[in-house]
């Protein structure tokens, strides 16, 4: 017999909170490669809540997490202000179709009005109130501590050497033992492709991209009461943050090994130039800087579901830069699909087709 009904590979926040909703049905085994869970990705989030970030096929699993997170009292009112110059109109006016009849406020307005020191010709303005900032930290560690409550065994620096299938089951070798599942979970983030051909598993084609922030002291102080700000085109973000720090980043996306990200300084300056290309605002010091990886599927979807053509190994991959957003209703999606159960009312009328791994293997 399995040694647990449920191996899961990642401790990230996909991992965590899949075994969280998981473990009240089934034993469970997180195993997560660092000394602590979360050190990636997860750890290394912009830490920020936006029902428009990813996509209007994004959006549903975004909005149906936000009851969850406000429940809990992971979020915080920020707000999000999109911009734009003349040549970014056709960004704004397809910014505004895609979420249109979703439910999602968004309305026009002047952003010289919200950001001090805008440069002129920055005019075009679209403001989302409904954005939030997300404690990263306190939403992950609750997942684990929902995960350990049930009975959850996590093992950190557990890093999966070999995963193969012995009389029907899972046998898994990590850095920190050997492990028999009925039902292998890959969330392993930008390892995740790595871990299914271990496993013998054909891979989805699963892309690790870097991202940077960094956190600057500027002068002006970045107001508190400032929105988290946007382009339009994609070239950069920036949200203020206690004691009148302000985070930056150029909206990067560099592909990437699967790796411990480090933030390069060609990045650091090329989101400096935009941010000093937007505000007049002097920036006196880069206080920290860092750089993660977030891992997409080729169409940019999520991937949750059975692989049909491996028996019992699970993807809960994918999740590029949305996962601590979407988190509460991609958990509660996947624990449904993997235990077979109804959870009724958890996910609304999300269709769970449109993020299948059968999408790439039809």
């Amino acid at each position: 017999m399995a040694d647990v009904d449920v191996v899961i590979v990642g401790g990230g926040i996909a991992g965590a909170s899949l075994a969280a909703e998981v473990a009240p049905f089934a034993s469970v085994v997180l195993l997560e490669a660092e000394d602590m869970p979360g050190y990636h990705a997860t750890g290394r989030s912009a830490a920020f809540w936006s029902e428009t970030y990813g996509g209007p096929l994004i959006q549903p699993l975004t909005s149906a997490s936000g009851p969850y997170l406000i429940e809990h009292g992971f979020i915080a009112p920020l707000g999000s202000l999109h911009i734009g110059r003349a040549e970014d109109a056709g960004h704004a006016e397809r910014f505004l179709s895609e979420f249109a009849g979703s439910g999602v406020a968004l309305e026009r307005v002047d952003p010289a009005t919200i950001v001090p020191g805008l440069r002129a010709g920055w005019t075009i303005g679209i403001f989302e109130p409904g954005a939030a900032y997300i404690d990263v930290a306190g939403l992950h560690q609750h997942y684990l501590a929902r995960a350990r409550r049930h009975g959850t065994r996590i093992v950190t620096g557990a890093r999966v050497t070999a995963a193969r299938r012995v009389d029907g089951d899972w046998r898994i070798d990590s850095s920190a033992g050997t492990w028999s599942a009925t039902t292998m979970v890959d969330a392993a983030g930008a390892w995740a492709d790595e871990i299914a051909v271990m496993a013998g598993v054909a891979p989805l084609g699963l892309a690790p991209f870097r991202r940077t922030m960094a956190q600057l002291r500027t002068d002006p102080a970045a107001p508190a009461a400032m929105p988290h700000v946007a382009h339009l085109g994609g070239s950069f973000y920036f949200k203020p943050e206690a004691g009148g720090r302000l985070w930056l980043s150029p909206h990067d996306e560099i592909p990437s090994l699967p790796c411990d990200a480090a933030p390069e300084e060609l990045d650091i300056a090329i989101a400096i130039d935009r941010f000093e290309g937007a505000v007049d605002w002097r920036v006196a010091a880069v206080e920290r800087r860092w750089a993660g990886l977030r891992t997409f599927a080729p169409d940019r979807l999520p991937i949750y579901g059975f692989d049909p053509r491996a028996p019992d190994f699970f993807w809960f991959a994918g999740q590029g830069g949305f996962g601590i957003q979407t988190a509460p209703a991609a958990a509660l999606l996947a624990a449904g699909l993997l235990l077979g159960r109804a959870r009724a009312g958890a996910v609304g009328s999300i269709e769970p087709g449109v993020y299948a791994p059968a999408r790439f293997t039809r």
